[in-house]
């Protein structure tokens, strides 16, 4: 955990120092504003961490407002990160958006070298991904998959839109429903394909995927870890929207990230960071 503390308060400084490269034309709008310490396209992956990271923002959201800190934190533990928008804030089908993933994982294996990627998402970002594995070979080119809150199974709730109308505005929201025909497929058989391992970290304060338990995978325990933060942290009330900024969250994304396997369900986060 001592080895967690500095890299933390490194991330901290990070979040106003770092300058983020800008995207590769092909697979970037050029309005597009990279999070800190992201998308710096010469960055070679190490020994040490040979899968670049990418991440993947959630619903109504973008890469910039869904990562200031965790992509810095990931940067100065010595990952190359990189981080894209997809379907119009991630409200556009589902579908679609893992096509526009899939292109993105490929610039980025192209860029760095790599043979695998790390995925880190946010609701919908670590729910959308599973279609990418699923259906569009990214069981061969994912080697971890780690959802924060994601919508795994949807929401018994109702997904407002920011103007406050109607969800057929937003398909992505309509799919996210709990019971809906997208996630009644991707649930299918096995909720887990084989090749990536499968760590999810959510919390019960969560009142955005619920119940919070919606964003559980099934899977063997030597590839899926379900993480609930106040199992090992009672007093932390992170909720849905701000779990991507938790020092908490960030401590569980490291300690998957850095070993074999989805994340040691034995991990016992700092609670006071």
């Amino acid at each position: 955990m001592s080895r967690l503390r500095p890299i933390l308060a490194a991330a901290a400084l990070a979040v106003t120092a770092a300058i983020a490269q800008p995207l590769p034309s092909a697979v970037a709008d050029t309005t597009d504003v990279s999070p800190p310490g992201a998308n710096d396209w010469s960055c070679r992956p190490s020994a040490e961490h040979p899968d670049p990271v990418v991440l993947v923002h959630g619903t109504f959201e973008t890469m910039a407002k869904n990562w200031p800190t965790l992509s810095p934190t990931l940067k100065s533990a010595g990952y190359c990160v990189f981080a894209l928008n997809y379907g119009g804030n991630a409200m556009g089908p589902i579908a679609e958006s893992a096509e526009e993933l899939d292109s993105f994982v490929g610039a980025v294996l192209g860029a760095t070298g790599a043979r695998k990627v790390d995925l880190v998402g946010h609701s919908q970002g670590g729910m959308m991904p599973r279609y990418y594995i699923k259906n569009l070979g990214g069981a061969t080119r994912v080697d971890d998959l780690l959802g924060i809150v994601p919508s795994n199974h949807g929401t018994d709730g109702v997904i407002p839109l920011p103007d406050g109308s109607e969800n057929s505005a937003c398909p992505a929201c309509d799919e996210q429903q709990a019971g809906s025909q997208f996630l009644t497929d991707l649930n299918a058989k096995d909720e887990t394909p084989p090749g990536p391992d499968y760590t999810v970290v959510t919390t019960r304060y969560d009142e955005v995927v619920t119940p919070y338990t919606s964003a559980f995978l099934e899977g063997s325990a030597r590839e899926v870890t379900n993480v609930t933060l106040q199992d090992a942290c009672p007093l932390n009330t992170i909720e849905h929207d701000q779990a991507p900024n938790d020092p908490v969250v960030h401590q569980w994304v490291l300690h998957a990230l850095e070993r074999t396997g989805p994340a040691d369900p034995a991990f016992r986060p700092s609670c006071v960071v």
